[in-house]
């Protein structure tokens, strides 16, 4: 069992930037693929990012191409997703999961542990 527990959400303007890391336990990190995902309309969770093992391979939904970044620290356990240039339709509760694998990585159902979210408010 993997457990992942996010953190780093707040409030802030739009324009504005937030880091938000998931930190995972009780399994081989290394493993697993992880990614973010956020609740959209019409969606239970939409993709926003996802990491390969290693780190080499990433991957974005178009809407946030270009103003977030994710890495991940395999020595720390942890993952990162760097968010500048916030927008209000970033507004949402951000989940990390983790999958073992490498297939569709942009379909949640791909994803077997999930973290209990970390809230990102963008005022405008």
């Amino acid at each position: 069992q993997v457990q992942l527990v996010e953190s780093g959400g707040g409030l802030v303007q739009a324009g504005g930037s937030l880091r938000l890391s998931c930190v995972a336990s009780g399994g081989t990190f290394r493993r697993y693929v992880i990614g973010w995902f956020r609740p959209a309309p019409g969606k239970e969770r939409e993709f926003v990012a996802a990491i390969t093992w290693s780190g080499g391979g990433t991957y974005y939904t178009d809407s946030v191409k270009g103003r977030f970044t994710i890495s991940r620290d395999n020595a720390k356990n942890t993952v990162h997703l760097q968010m500048n240039s916030l927008k209000s339709d970033d507004t949402a509760a951000y989940y990390c999961a983790a999958t073992a694998t490498l297939v569709d990585v942009s379909d949640l159902l791909r994803y077997n542990y999930w973290g209990q979210g970390t809230q990102v408010t963008v005022s405008s």
